[in-house]
């Protein structure tokens, strides 16, 4: 089976589709329904029409539709980031509970960078050229960014440093670029996670 995918926003609301849809002749009640994250975490549990369990780190964020069983999480937070696995459970009998579906989904969090903080120092002056320090600062993203710059439009190579306090935090990131000017230029620094760039652009003249 092809593997769900979803992206959200950190801080929006966003609905985790199940494999199942109850038909208006059936009730919430012939159902079990688990919701669980990385095989391990219940996210929330439903059976015969109640919810049963719920990991409170979900608490007042989650609601599930009693229809078909989307999950909604909101606000999103970057630690709702992988993998939930829904499995629904029809009850004909309470004997033997037939799994009429089980079915993953990937959530993919992400939020926005800052737009890029451009900074130029000159190191060095002399009559033919001027050495200067750049750098191109952002924060506050997810997942980890990329940075690109362009110089006259050549792009540049960063020597990037990036800080996260782990790895479902944002992340700040900086890139330094030593530079030989001889004439004025026009420099862009772009920073990048999952499809999403903001850019900043300078004139850097000597």
């Amino acid at each position: 089976a092809l593997e769900k995918k979803v992206k959200s926003k950190l801080g929006e609301k966003v609905g985790l589709p199940c494999c199942h849809e109850i038909e208006s002749s059936d009730s919430l009640h012939n159902y079990r329904v688990y919701w669980q994250k990385n095989t391990m975490e219940v996210v929330l549990a439903y059976a015969e029409g109640k919810e049963i369990s719920k990991d409170k780190r979900y608490m007042n964020r989650t609601e599930m539709d009693d229809r078909n069983f989307t999950l909604w999480i909101s606000p999103v937070e970057i630690l709702d980031n992988g993998p939930y696995q829904c499995v629904v459970q029809h009850l004909r009998s309470s004997q033997n509970p037939s799994v009429v579906c089980d079915e993953t989904v990937t959530l993919f969090v992400t939020a926005d960078f800052s737009k890029p903080n451009i900074t130029a120092n000159v190191s060095h002056n002399s009559c033919e050229s001027t050495e200067m320090v750049v750098r191109c600062s952002s924060y506050g993203g997810f997942p980890k960014p990329e940075i690109t710059g362009i110089l006259n439009n050549e792009s540049v190579v960063w020597n990037v440093s990036w800080v996260s306090e782990s790895s479902l935090s944002p992340y700040s990131v900086t890139g330094i670029l030593h530079l030989n000017v001889t004439k004025d230029v026009s420099f862009t620094c772009s920073v990048g996670s999952n499809g999403f760039t903001k850019s900043t652009s300078l004139l850097l003249s000597r």
